[in-house]
């Protein structure tokens, strides 16, 4: 079959899929008792274990208390008999290498007897502890290959679970992933470290005010967006299949523009996916609340409720996983690239993040009056200046190739770093500028104009959508994290960072109680100067603007426009020191990752620009030229007739020509940028890849979206934008 004959194909496949779609399977269960019944829960633990284990697992997970080996047979042999209920046969380490992926390996629970039977076995040392060969993950040369030992150790504070299968189930332990020589080499390893810094200085700070508390946690929730098209459609661009994006792909005649999409109606089909997702999202105890219609056609999104952030991340890759896998019983393809297709909005996962006590108290919660609520304030404030003094670092943490075709778009945030605290708050900071808070915007009422209309409650603050940073009523939303990302790393930054400063206003506090001052009035003076020191970040306007760009320079707020610009923020002398300072990473472990992000985006755009070659030699050259032949004898057999070849004939096959020779020509280019690298590190082909091939394959791409619009139609082999996001 041809590629034409193949989109024709993927068109009526598209359009012939049954309008009812796949039926979710109905659970016999009502959504309470489907919540979490594939999770080895605390319910379950406190069932099936004894007290005093039970009780000492409860101390392992509140409190960070050393586990007994002892203790671990026991859970062991529990959680063993829970999943074999559940049709398990197989366990596995899931863990979160630095592939951003997850990684599993399966062991069977079978275990031979002597007398030649077999018995289901599953020990605590199994429990704790698994060997996966580490050599093959990405280590940023802590690991040479010959040097395969890594360890996967079992995370009690994120609960095991059970993965379904037509064909049997697998009980899969939440595990971080360490080498031989006890570096990290996974996500999961610095979130649990930053979470427990960031709880150590909180809980100084709250203890200052009476508080009981033992530890704080950050909670985090991701809202994801993503695409959905067909997979015919998928099947038939090899782009998609291979960079997770198109590198061709001609304007539709109707995009976005009219905003229709938004919020609308959710198509039959894709709501039966979303019905099914959520059925085993629910499964898996994965709070999902909210779903809906994002901006671009084809682009929607799915929202969880928040919860412990250790916990959210490992639900988020859940989340990705179980997209991918459900969609595909609906003929459709899970889209998680940053910006699949050109000209529309790309996607984000905007991460909410607060901090919370374990009496349940959110720490960025302002209450009634937030201008008196001190502790509120604190944290506040200490947010507000460790993202003034690291929005470097932030921005280091999103940084990767998918994400720089989203960031500074007109539907994402730019790459300088602010904060949006809304006009409340915005009136409290500047009047604690100024020496003090007495009194704080309210926000009212809202009259809508409509007398059968209630009269609504107004927030006291609008929303920033163009705001990276923005303050959202108990919490902030780091809206320039990238879809398909782990939220592991912005985490970790925005832990380690915030604790740095709590820590420095703890300290402060505590000398000063410890020498006898008023600590009110010691409170108004730190946040005083902290305040004047920090403000140059807060900013609650229009951060697409060049105007902003301009203002932002003005005060001196790095701009890391690209990957490359960023990551060298990520191995600095600031940086070092931090992280080492808090044991949330350590030199070697931080100049490891530099190394794995700086070699991901040189074969991220590699692979891109092989594809860019083959796409444009293999599948559009030869319709280009078939098209120029089939116009060039049109022309010849009007003249053979002795008729005027009018103008505008003649005038199309020059057009045809040149753009052709535009396309050979770019693609010869590419090849020989792809083909002569630099010689040097890493960083050198980085630039080589952003300054170089990226311009190179940009150049290539114009010559093939300026075909696909001169191209007869029959001719053309790649299913066309307008095809993949509007027929469903």
């Amino acid at each position: 079959m041809t590629y034409t004959r193949a989109r024709d194909a993927a068109i009526e496949a598209v359009t012939s899929w049954p309008s009812h779609g796949r039926c979710a399977p109905k659970s016999t269960l009502p959504i309470r008792q489907l919540f979490g019944s594939n999770v080895f829960t605390d319910d379950v633990m406190r069932a099936r274990l004894p007290e005093h284990i039970y009780k000492a697992i409860r101390e392992t997970i509140n409190k960070g208390a050393p586990l007994d080996p002892s203790i671990a047979d026991v859970v062991a042999a529990a959680m063993k008999e829970w999943a074999l209920e559940r049709g398990a046969t197989h366990y596995t380490h899931w863990f979160q290498p630095m592939t951003g992926l997850t990684a599993e390996k399966h062991d069977s629970f079978l275990a031979p007897t002597n007398g030649g039977g077999a018995v289901a076995d599953f020990s605590g040392k199994e429990l704790i502890k698994g060997e996966p060969d580490a050599s093959s993950f990405p280590s940023g040369g802590i690991r040479a290959t010959f040097e395969a030992r890594g360890y996967t150790a079992w995370d009690p504070t994120s609960p095991a679970f059970i993965l379904e299968n037509p064909n049997g189930t697998t009980l899969c332990i939440p595990t971080a992933f360490c080498s031989w020589t006890g570096e990290a080499l996974d996500k999961k390893t610095p979130l649990l470290r930053s979470m427990e810094v960031l709880s150590k200085h909180a809980v100084r700070i709250l203890r200052l005010f009476g508080s009981t508390a033992n530890q704080v946690y950050t909670t985090a929730g991701p809202e994801q967006e993503y695409f959905l098209i067909d997979k015919v459609f998928y099947f038939n661009r090899p782009d998609l299949i291979n960079a997770g994006r198109t590198l061709f792909g001609a304007k539709p005649p109707k995009g976005q523009e009219l905003e229709d999409h938004y919020f609308g109606a959710i198509p039959e089909r894709v709501l039966a996916c979303m019905h099914e997702t959520e059925t085993e999202l629910y499964k898996l105890g994965v709070p999902v609340k909210t779903r809906h219609n994002e901006v671009s056609p084809a682009q929607y999104e799915i929202a969880p409720i928040f919860e412990n952030a250790n916990v959210a991340t490992d639900h988020n890759m859940l989340v990705m996983e179980t997209m991918k896998r459900v969609a595909d019983r609906y003929g459709l393809q899970l889209l998680l690239h940053e910006k699949p297709f050109a000209g529309v909005n790309g996607s984000g996962k905007h991460v909410n993040w607060s901090m919370a006590d374990d009496h349940g108290n959110n720490l960025l919660k302002p209450g009634d009056t937030p201008h008196d609520n001190a502790q509120f304030l604190l944290f506040l404030v200490a947010v507000i200046k460790a993202v003034a003094k690291h929005a470097d670092l932030l921005r280091v943490a999103v940084a990767h190739a998918g994400n720089d075709h989203r960031l500074g778009a007109n539907e994402a945030p730019p790459a300088i770093v602010s904060i949006f605290l809304g006009d409340m708050l915005q009136d409290i900071v500047e009047q604690i500028e100024a020496g003090g808070a007495k009194s704080a915007m309210a926000g009212g009422e809202l009259k809508i104009g409509v007398t059968v209309l209630p009269t609504l409650p107004r927030d006291p603050g609008d929303r920033n959508r163009t705001s990276p940073f923005a303050f959202t009523g108990n919490k902030f939303e780091f809206r320039a994290v990238g879809s398909a990302q782990s939220i592991a790393g912005p985490i970790v930054v925005l832990n380690t960072i915030v604790a740095e400063i709590v820590d420095e206003f703890a300290t402060q506090l505590e000398q000063a109680v410890a020498t006898k001052k008023d600590l009110n009035t010691e409170i108004q003076k730190l946040l005083q100067a902290a305040v004047k020191e920090s403000k140059s970040v807060l900013f609650n306007g229009d951060n697409y603007s060049e105007a902003w760009q301009i203002e932002a320079e003005r005060r001196g707020l790095p701009n890391r426009r690209t990957t490359i610009d960023s990551l060298p923020d990520l191995v600095s002398p600031k940086a070092v020191a931090l992280f080492t300072k808090y044991g949330v990473l350590s030199e070697r472990e931080l100049h490891s990752r530099y190394e794995i992000f700086l070699e991901s985006y040189h074969k991220t755009i590699n692979i891109e620009s092989q594809l860019t070659i083959q796409i444009a030699q293999r599948m559009i050259l030869p319709a280009a030229l078939r098209h120029q032949a089939q116009v060039a004898e049109a022309i010849a057999n009007l003249k053979a007739t002795g008729a005027t070849v009018p103008k505008t004939q003649s005038a199309l096959l020059n057009e045809l020509v040149g753009a052709i020779e535009n396309l050979q020509s770019a693609t010869d280019q590419l090849t020989e940028a792809v083909e002569e690298p630099p010689r040097g590190d890493s960083l050198d082909l980085a630039k080589h890849s952003r300054d170089v091939i990226i311009p190179a394959m940009s150049a290539v791409r114009a010559a093939g979206d300026q075909l696909e619009t001169l191209v007869a139609d029959d001719l053309w082999p790649l299913p066309t934008y307008q095809e993949m996001l509007f027929i469903k």
